[in-house]
């Protein structure tokens, strides 16, 4: 069973931190073979959506309040440990962003940087794309909007 937690970076324990950090090098430098800096001073300003089981983060995003990253409220570093991608905790992880989105900040609009192979995910969720599609860290994006 997944447990969903939505902390601000202040609310943090250590340990948490240090299991979101290596989370995502696991999967966004190693898994994808590629080399960018994760740790881009923007984690402070962030809400943390957390996916514990068994007392391990299996999944995570990042929030940011509208202006802060788009015009629009975001969500990032959406993030599920590979071998748990099984039981579709990006769905649930996801879902917890967007009601923390609505529930922080009043907002329902939300813009996203997706990873182009994900697309079909993100509509899932009710996500439409915007733009042009383009290359951030070497990686195929497309800018993605939930109204």
């Amino acid at each position: 069973m997944l447990n969903i937690y939505t902390k601000t970076f202040q609310e943090l324990t250590i340990n948490e931190l240090y299991q979101i950090l290596q989370l995502r090098s696991e999967v966004f430098v190693v898994e994808q073979d590629c080399v960018y800096q994760d740790i881009d001073g923007k984690d402070a300003k962030a809400l943390h959506v957390l996916g514990i089981k068994n007392d391990i983060l299996v999944a995570y995003t990042r929030i940011f309040k509208p202006g802060f990253y788009f015009d629009e409220a975001s969500i990032g570093r959406v993030v599920v440990k590979k071998t748990e991608r099984k039981h579709q905790y990006g769905y649930d992880i996801m879902r917890a962003s967007m009601e923390a989105i609505k529930n922080t900040y009043n907002e329902t609009t939300i813009k996203i940087s997706a990873q182009t192979y994900l697309k079909t995910f993100y509509t899932n969720l009710g996500f439409q794309e915007v733009g042009d599609g383009y290359l951030e860290d070497g990686i195929p994006h497309i800018g993605m909007v939930k109204n």
